[in-house]
This record gives structure tokens, C-alpha cells and sequence, in this order.
């Protein structure tokens, strides 16, 4: 996240990428709409558009709401790290996110887990 993004919407996404145990889990929280869709996209990938480690765990425990910019960053990572072997799992969703999740069928495609560690178990 640039400090332009920052200071333009302080209170609208936060964003941290650190690798457990070789995983990246990247926590997520906020509203992920259009306006902040490339901070979430740039934190799932690298800066050359690959995926690094190829096995993310997005932490969406803090996220209050998604619309469709969310779920196309999300099927973006998901085939970038599908095509690296790797994987992507989605933790913590709220209802309503996990609820638009399953209405576009999205959790069919990502797993769905309740916790981090459950996620990184998986």
C-alpha cells in the first residue's frame, strides 16, 4: 500500500502479508470494494505478478463487507497459484462475506475454514 492509499482511506482496508512456517498468510481487514481491490491484489502477489510462496492463507476475520472486486481479486490469486501448484484458502469469514462467497460459488473453488490454523492444517 502506497502512503497516498493510506492517507486517502485510512479506515477502509488494512492489509499484512507475513510467512508462517512457510505460508503466507495475509490478514485482511475493512471493506474490500473497487477503491481498494489493487491493495489486495498486490498484497496476494508479487511485484512480477507471481504468487510467492505459491501457498496463501487470506485471513478475512476483519473484513466487514466484499463486493465483486473482492471475489475477482481472490479468483485472480486463486488461478495464479493454481497454475504455480500451489494453493489459496480463505479464513475467517464473516457471514456476510462468506455468504457472498457461496452466491457466487467462489467457496467451491477456495476453501472456505473458520480459523487461520485450521487453514493452515487443512
Amino acid at each position: 500500500m502506497t502512503d497516498n492509499q493510506k492517507a486517502d482511506r485510512p479506515d477502509q482496508l488494512s492489509v499484512e502479508r507475513k510467512v508462517v512456517d512457510g505460508f503466507l498468510v495475509v490478514t485482511v481487514e475493512g471493506e474490500i470494494d473497487h477503491n481498494v481491490k489493487d491493495v489486495l491484489s498486490e498484497a496476494l502477489m508479487s511485484e512480477d505478478g507471481t504468487v510467492a510462496p505459491p501457498r496463501i492463507v487470506a485471513d478475512l476475520s476483519g473484513v466487514t463487507f466484499m463486493d465483486s472486486s473482492g471475489i475477482n481479486v481472490f479468483v485472480a490469486a486463486y488461478q495464479q497459484v493454481d497454475g504455480a501448484q500451489g494453493w489459496l484458502r480463505i479464513a475467517g469469514a464473516q457471514a456476510p462475506v462468506l455468504r457472498v462467497l457461496a452466491l457466487v460459488g467462489v467457496d467451491a473453488l477456495i476453501p472456505c475454514h473458520p480459523t487461520v490454523e485450521q487453514a493452515l492444517n487443512a
